[in-house]
Formats: structure tokens, sequence, C-alpha cells
């Protein structure tokens, strides 16, 4: 594992110009990668980026969260175990979410930009609109981590608010860049949420602890086409109110 830094220390670059250039860097190409190569990923390396990711702002230092490492043996059996249930209309039916991730009634913007990267995706992949069948094998991939030899996932403690949920994305931004930082990739994946339980059983994590996400680690695959897909974002001016007076 690496050594601390000082928090307190200078940038271990020239000028803030390399400084700005790096961070800008991991921010801008930090995607959702759906494709990954079965290259291992370090158990060193893993603990690397949670080094640095655990000094993520969190309100009165309350650091909520806690992150479940899935690799090997251990990740194919709870892949399979998920994506039996996937597959069993019966049974995935009947599954309930932890919290909810997504609003109840979607409005627009929010609701074309959610249809726009889906449809995006399945142009890229040849999914027709109607085809169900393929629909549910590209999202059951999902479930395998995109074959990526990393899955995360993050729980904090039920009794904790909503600022907990705020804390922890903020913690998972760190993650997500720090691997991006050190060649590896991400998908954050909520996809995950709704089998809370059995990951929990699986897992044999607490039942204080609650779910927020997974998360897929590991180096993309270039070659697959679904990588290709990026993502709009709007304008600063489209989000953003500056008041002088």
């Amino acid at each position: 594992m690496q050594k601390e830094m000082d928090r307190l220390s200078p940038p271990p670059f020239t000028s803030f110009i390399d400084v700005s250039r790096a961070v800008d860097w991991a921010l801008v190409t930090r995607r959702s990668v759906r494709a990954f190569l079965p290259t291992p990923v370090a158990r060193e390396d893993i603990e690397s980026i949670l080094e640095v990711a655990r000094f993520s702002a969190t309100g009165v230092n309350i650091q909520p969260w806690h992150v479940h490492v899935v690799t090997g043996a251990m990740k194919s059996r709870l892949s399979a175990v998920i994506n039996e249930i996937n597959d069993d209309p019966a049974r995935s039916s009947d599954l309930d979410e932890p919290y909810d991730y997504y609003p109840r009634e979607w409005i627009a913007p929010y609701v074309d930009r959610r249809r726009k990267v889906g449809w995006n995706l399945y142009g890229l992949l040849g999914i027709e609109k109607g085809d169900k069948e393929r629909m549910h094998v590209q999202h059951g991939r999902n479930y395998r981590f995109f074959d990526a030899p990393v899955g995360l996932f993050f729980t904090v403690d039920r009794v904790m608010r909503e600022g907990s949920l705020l804390d922890t994305g903020m913690f998972l931004q760190s993650v997500m860049l720090a691997a991006r930082a050190r060649g590896l990739d991400t998908c954050p994946q909520a996809a995950f949420n709704k089998f809370h339980r059995v990951i929990a059983d699986e897992l044999s994590i607490p039942d204080n602890q609650m779910l927020v996400c997974g998360m897929s680690l590991g180096y993309a695959d270039h070659d697959c086409i679904e990588n290709s897909l990026v993502t709009d974002r709007v304008p600063v001016s489209d989000f953003t109110t500056f008041y002088n007076e």
C-alpha cells in the first residue's frame, strides 16, 4: 500500500497548471464502462484507490461508507445467484429496493436524458426497440460486472439519513477518479440495488448495513463497441445561476 501523503503538503508537480490538467483529465474522461478485459487488478491497487478515496468530504467527519470487495470465485458465485433470480420473472418481480434511487414519476428533461443514453447504447449494440429478450440479456451483464475482475458494493448504516448518501456519493466519485488516474475504469451500478437482500445474504453483510450501489472495476476493453458510448453533458449555463447584487 502506498505511503500516506501529508494532507498539508504542496502538490507533487512543478505548477498548478499540471495539477489542474491531471484532475481535469480524470474528471472528463471518467465514463461508465460496460465491457472489461479479464486482466486482474492487484489487491494493492484496490487498496491504493481506497487509500486516497477515504479523504473524501464528509459531514462532521462521520465517514459513513463501508466497502465490500468481491473477486474470483466469490464474484462468480454471486453473479450466478443474482442472474438465476433475474432470469426468473416470478422471483425478480418480488424484489424491492433499499431506497428510492430514481424518481417515482419521471419528468423532462430527466426522462429524456435517460431514454437517450439507453437508446444510444442499444443502438451501438444493434438492439432494436421492442427486442425485450436482447435488452434483458444486456441488462443482465450488469450482474456479471460486465466481465470486470473486481466488484465493489458500498453500504451505509441504516440509522444514517440522506446526508450520508450524499457523503457516500462523493466517496464513490473519489473512487472512480482515483481508479481513472491509475489507468483503470469503472461503472457505478444502481442495477444491483433490487438484489440487496441477496447480496447481503451471500456476503454476510450485517442487517444494519444498507446497500447504496455496486460498481465494476477493471481495465476497459476498448475493442467492444459499447465502450465507444460518450454521453452528453449540458453546458454550465444550463444549470448555473450567478448572483451579484
